[in-house]
């Protein structure tokens, strides 16, 4: 990518760890910010600990793909010195975003008042947990227990099975993207008025907005709605579908598509049947029309119903491993794994400015590699 990526010239200061902020922060680091990332002095942001594979000593998997492109200064919170000349850097920064434990950022007077008071060009990102307000406003909180206390544990997963959890950060990561979101926001308001502004995200709020349509179900029905497995609610045939070696997510919500399915399986007497006749009649009899389907499905892999299906004009997709997406040709069409200039395998940011992706331009920082060139006055 030749053209200046468009946060070119944006300062960035990360206060916190984990996911939430790191992401966020990763975000605007690929968009061409200069992220600072401020960490312990005594082994950094937590996740540097976590266990899963490391790429290099040091370097698991989910710290390398939430940190890379940012620089890395240490600050011991409990010397007033170091407390002091953070403060300076967020003096001149344009953007805060943190995650501390509540209250922290005040306590060491690095809080949204003190320091957009200081700098009123500084537009500061608070992610919490639960909130602003609230009873549940001090708490902290972390990923499962969103997905389990905002609800989407009750609608993930087989009826009658113990709960599961969503496969990746969905809070976590969803709360990164609401923070980037209203940072881009601010960016764009203070062009015009010269002025920052505090922005606050949270976890809980994150996992609320993905229930948007369960809540909206619950309020019309007044029935709490149920784990669909692999289905969606109302909608019929659109699911995953036993092969002979896996399974197959067909989507044919429709009275033409479902017809198309039927006669790809053989049996287009299957939309003449009262019980399948619209949608309403088939979601009604979902169980004995899932069983008559696979017992077609289950004869052949999954390559040749989709091939079949693509045929006809009916959308579908294997469910597939991680290792089968990243080699698929498509995956590598996109060009969405990418490899940085000091040899870190990276997935980029899933968007495109004419055309082309901004490159993910190095891995993730040392441990307070840069804490002497940027407080000692050359960052």
């Amino acid at each position: 990518m030749t053209e200046e990526l468009p946060l070119q010239g944006i300062r960035v200061v990360e206060l916190g760890g984990s996911v939430a902020v790191p992401y966020a922060c990763w975000i605007l680091a690929s968009l061409g910010a200069e992220v600072v990332k401020v960490e312990r002095p005594d082994g950094g942001d937590d996740a540097r600990a976590w266990i899963p594979p490391e790429r290099r000593p040091g370097f698991g998997a989910i710290f390398t793909a939430l940190n890379a492109g940012k620089r890395s200064v240490t600050v011991d919170y409990k010397d007033a010195d170091q407390r002091a000349r953070l403060a300076t850097l967020i003096g001149r920064s344009d953007v805060v975003v943190q995650n501390l434990r509540p209250g922290l950022a005040e306590r060491y007077g690095i809080g949204a008042e003190a320091m957009m008071a200081a700098n009123p060009r500084l537009i500061y990102c608070d992610s919490g947990a639960f909130g602003r307000t609230g009873p549940l406003a001090d708490k902290p909180g972390y990923d499962p227990l969103m997905q389990a206390f905002g609800g989407l544990m009750s609608v993930t997963g087989h009826e009658g099975n113990d709960p599961v959890r969503v496969g990746t950060s969905l809070i976590d990561m969803g709360t990164g993207m609401w923070a980037v979101i209203g940072v881009l926001s601010a960016l764009r308001r203070r062009d015009a008025s010269g002025q920052g502004g505090r922005i606050d995200v949270s976890l809980y709020e994150t996992a609320l907005g993905w229930m948007t349509y369960h809540v909206s179900g619950f309020v019309a029905s007044g029935r709490d709605p149920r784990r669909p497995g692999t289905r969606s609610p109302g909608m019929s045939v659109y699911q995953a579908f036993a092969c002979a070696d896996g399974h197959l997510i067909i989507a044919a919500p429709s009275d033409r598509l479902f017809a198309k399915v039927a006669g790809v399986l053989g049996h287009p007497e299957w939309p003449g049947d009262p019980r399948f006749a619209d949608n309403k009649r088939r979601w009604e009899n979902l169980d004995t029309l899932v069983g008559m389907i696979e017992a077609v499905t289950r004869t052949q892999p999954r390559a040749h119903w989709q091939e079949r299906l693509d045929a006809a004009g009916v959308p579908s997709a294997p469910l597939q491993s991680v290792s089968e997406v990243v080699a698929h040709p498509q995956t590598e069409a996109l060009g969405i794994v990418e490899t940085t200039p000091d040899g870190w395998e990276l997935v980029g940011l899933p968007l495109a400015f004419n055309g082309a992706r901004p490159p993910q331009r190095s891995g993730p920082p040392i441990l307070g590699a840069d804490t002497e060139a940027v407080f000692g006055g050359d960052g």
